[in-house]
């Protein structure tokens, strides 16, 4: 069953500021709890974001190669 209510919200503010201190930490842990699980990333998708990354040596040396390869593929036989 749900019950939708449309409380303006200075109005909601001054009723949970009226709560008593372990029902506010206890809202507090929910919304958070709550906004945390839609922007929860798959487990490709941070594996993907914390995997290894080329230095900047490692670039320079593939994009050399690369140009050494291109060059080899144009020279006539």
């Amino acid at each position: 069953m749900e019950v939708k209510v449309d409380i303006p919200f200075e109005k909601l503010l001054s009723i949970v500021q009226q709560l008593p201190e372990p029902e506010k930490e206890r809202l507090k842990t929910a919304l958070e709890r709550k906004q945390a699980s839609p922007k929860s990333k798959s487990r490709l998708t941070e594996f993907l974001l914390n995997g290894p990354v080329f230095s900047s040596e490692q670039i320079k040396l593939i994009e050399e190669n690369r140009n050494t390869i291109n060059q080899w593929r144009t020279k006539p036989s």
